[in-house]
């Protein structure tokens, strides 16, 4: 098949495959491309759902991520350029195939670029424990934008003032919050769900 498609296909001993790939946990096959590029946000910015990180820098959590929201229904993911992880080779490998399909924008600025969007029309939703609304009882108004924070750090201050709306996760157990990727799930299949009802 790949011949087929002018794909240039080369067999590689395994110790060429491991130093191609960085790790022997590529299951026997490395693909090389270009590298990704990121979009601009007028590209994401007419979708109902775009999701906003606040700073995350674990390359495994973006790529749940990534593959979480393309699977919900989003438009976009938006990463800061500084103080977060861009996509890299592992974020790529985590997301298992969603970059293909999920167009990503990295801005200079989140608060300015929530400010874009807001002006635009779009509802900010802050997900932080700290929020007065529970995230399965909060009316979703579309165009909607979902902020989720950073590892350990949550939302930074100035970017809950740019959100229309705080929402929580409530937590049963002695913990205060759940990892990003998997309190994306939670939020964006909850706004999945709702959008179907609609």
């Amino acid at each position: 098949m790949a011949r087929r498609a002018s794909i240039a296909v080369r067999f590689e001993p395994r110790p060429a495959l491991d130093r191609l790939a960085g790790t022997s946990a590529h299951q026997g096959v490395v693909a090389m491309g270009a590298a990704k590029k990121y979009a601009g946000l007028d590209d994401v910015a007419a979708s109902d759902l775009i999701v906003v990180l606040d700073g995350v820098e674990d390359p495994h959590n973006l790529g749940a991520i990534i593959r979480t929201a393309h699977a919900a229904g989003a438009g976009g993911i938006v990463i800061p350029e500084r103080r977060a992880v861009g996509v890299t080779d592992v974020v790529a490998k985590a997301a298992a195939g969603a970059l293909e399909h999920l167009p990503v924008t990295r801005v200079t600025n989140i608060n300015r670029t929530l400010e874009e969007l807001k002006e635009s029309g779009h509802w900010i939703y802050g997900l932080d424990e700290r929020g007065s609304e529970m995230y399965d009882r909060v009316e979703y108004s579309t165009p909607t934008v979902i902020v989720l924070g950073g590892e350990g750090k949550g939302l930074h201050e100035q970017v809950c003032k740019h959100c229309d709306v705080l929402v929580r996760i409530p937590m049963a157990g002695k913990i205060s919050s759940l990892n990003v990727s998997v309190a994306a799930g939670v939020v964006l299949f909850e706004w999945r769900r709702r959008r179907s009802a609609q």
